[in-house]
């Protein structure tokens, strides 16, 4: 996964916007979104 949801922070403000506090780790993140595009161009055959 890229980030992390703090879920007890997280919370609506103003009744249309959801605020989102996140631990996001950019390498570990970075990699696996690589990873995965990696994966689905394999798939498809590219």
């Amino acid at each position: 996964h890229s980030s992390i949801v703090h879920a007890p922070v997280t919370n609506v403000v103003g009744g249309n916007l959801v605020k989102v506090a996140a631990w996001y780790d950019n390498e570990w993140g970075y990699a696996c979104r690589i990873s995965d595009l990696c994966a689905m161009l394999a798939n498809r055959g590219w």
